[in-house]
This record gives structure tokens, sequence and C-alpha cells, in this order.
């Protein structure tokens, strides 16, 4: 049997980091909005002729692969050179052995929720394997919980609702647990009014959302005030975005993006800052990097007519344009 997925990565438009358990809670109305992209991750799940255990692990884009003679040697192994693959393989526990490989569209570091893309394609090829009868919910809380593992800090769920359904939507964040809904706008609207571009992998790739984190819960007023701040910028975006005032999701973005900044000066860089400098004086309403910053990918709201001239201003600051489209799918899974 093989068993294809495959899940999108997403664009964060405001309110990042505060979907990591409890920051959101001390800023009631919290929510993210994001949205879903064409940069995919994959997972292919192959199976062994009966009686052989052997569980493989591959992922192509990091050319990286391990293989256990069963799924008991791989539940004691205590280093994983795929570890999110690993964690993932040990919470469905499947019965005879396969090779498991992955791939990722998702550049280096890129901010665009390549990690938790692949863990909800996993989950998707692993539900499917075992039978396990789990929800996208379920896909999402798992792959949340094995990333938190991989990386010893707390993680949030709003990277994983993009993969898991597509589209664009409002991740709120209310006391008791996190839920999605769709926003109400024209995505191929949306779609025209997106740019993308990858400024180059961080030196300090997830440390970002960290230093903020701990800020925050050890008192640091300036953090808490910035992060009020978004929280109610991403409350104002949706309803810009809902009622197609475009100049005003603009603005909002661009307040969103100097509040962001002011938590941690590696946030941002000059690379990142000489692009949205650039392609604001080519038409872009406003850009802000996706996901901890650093580096990695940048998402512009452009006037639909200024796409040529923004993208070409991306490529002469030294950035790379990537091509996307909204996702309206979410994961996917088929079987043969």
């Amino acid at each position: 049997m093989i068993i294809e997925s495959k899940a999108p990565t997403r664009v964060d438009l405001a309110g990042a980091t505060l979907d990591i358990w409890p920051l959101y809670l001390f800023h009631p109305g919290a929510l993210t909005v994001n949205a879903a992209i064409s940069r995919y991750a994959s997972c292919v799940i192959e199976t062994n002729r009966s009686g052989n255990e052997q569980i493989k692990l591959v992922s192509r884009d990091t050319k990286r692969e391990e293989s256990f003679r069963s799924l008991a040697e791989l539940a004691k192994a205590g280093r994983y050179r795929l570890p999110l693959l690993a964690e993932i393989v040990k919470f469905f526990r499947p019965a005879g052995g396969f090779t498991l490989t992955t791939d990722s569209e998702a550049p280096a570091g890129a901010g665009i929720g390549g990690s938790s893309a692949m863990a909800v394609a996993i989950c998707a090829a692993l539900d499917r394997f075992t039978g396990a009868g789990k929800s996208k919910e379920d896909w999402i809380h798992i792959s949340r919980d094995a990333e938190a593992v991989v990386i010893c800090v707390p993680t949030g769920t709003q990277d994983h609702y993009p993969p898991a359904f597509g589209g664009a939507a409002a991740i709120e964040l209310p006391a008791g647990g996190e839920h999605r809904v769709e926003l109400r706008l024209n995505l191929d609207e949306l779609e025209q009014r997106i740019v993308v571009c990858y400024t180059g992998k961080p030196r300090q790739h997830g440390i970002n959302n960290w230093e903020v984190f701990k800020a925050h819960i050890n008192g640091k007023r300036a953090v808490q005030n910035s992060m009020e701040k978004i929280s109610k910028v991403a409350q104002l975006l949706r309803v810009a975005l809902e009622a197609t005032d475009w100049d005003e999701a603009g603005r909002l973005m661009r307040e969103e993006w100097f509040f962001r900044k002011r938590n941690l000066p590696t946030i941002s860089t000059k690379l990142v800052d000489r692009v949205i400098e650039g392609a604001r004086k080519k038409g872009a309403l406003a850009g802000k990097v996706c996901g901890a910053g650093g580096g990695g990918c940048v998402v512009l709201l452009i006037e639909p007519d200024a796409r040529q001239r923004v993208e070409a201003s991306i490529r002469d600051a030294g950035a790379e344009v990537l091509p996307v489209k909204i996702d309206r799918q979410g994961v996917q899974v088929v079987s043969r």
C-alpha cells in the first residue's frame, strides 16, 4: 500500500505569537489572522512486505534518513536524526514495517510554518495507514505537541490550522481552547493582493518567539504592552479584511509590524527592512515578516496593479520572490 498526503504552509497577517499558551489568556479577544499558501509539505508511506518490521524515515529536502528494525526499537531510541517524524510515528504506533518519506517546498527557516505543515501531512498519512480515525483538530494538537517535544519550548497552534483546513481564517484564542473561523472575504481578491518573498535563513530560527514568550511571562511591561497592541490590531484587521477595506488593512499590517519589531531587535534584519521599504515605494500597502522573524519570508499586501513593480523591487533588494496562491483545500490524502 502507498499513502500520499500534502499540506499547505501559511502566511500570518497579524497576531502571531499570541497563540502560544498561556499568552493569549492575558489578552482577552486575542486571535491570529492567517492564510494557507501553495507551498506544500508532503508525506509518502510505503508499506513493507508482510513480516518485514523495519521502519525507515527519509527527509528528501534535508537529505537525512534513519532506520529502525521495529517500532519497539524506534520507541526506545534516545535520539533521532529526524525527530519530528519519529515523535509522530510513536504517537500513532503503526503495526508493520514501512518507509515514510517527507519533502518540503518551504525554504529553510522560511517562517511560513513548514514544520507544522509537515507534521499535519504526516498525521494525515499515518491516520489513514493505521485507521486511527482522528479528526483534523486532533492532528493539529498532535502536531503541536510533537513540535514542542522536538524544539523543547512551548509552541502554538495557529501554524497548524492552515495546513489542516486551507483558506483564510481567524484563529480565535479564548480561554478553554482555540477555534478557527473562516474569514468572509473573496479569496481570489486576497490572492491578487499577496506577495511572498524569501530573504534567507534566519541565524537564530525559532529563538525570537521564545525570547518574547519569556519576556512576557517574566513581566517585561514593554513586551506585554506591545503584545496587547498586536492583539487589538489583529482583531481590527479581521474586520477590515471582511469589509474589503484594503487601505485600512494595510495600515493595520504596518501597525502590527511596528509593534512586533519593538519586542526584539532581532525580529527584523537590514534586508527585511530594505525589502519592505522598497516595496512600499512601488505600491505595497504593508509588509511584515512571517513567523518568528530574523529573516525568512516577508508577506506583502499590495495594490493588484503594482505586482510587477513590487516584485522587481524585491529582487533589486536582494530577496527571492516566491510565487504562491491561496490554498483552498488544506491537507489532502490519497491511498492506492
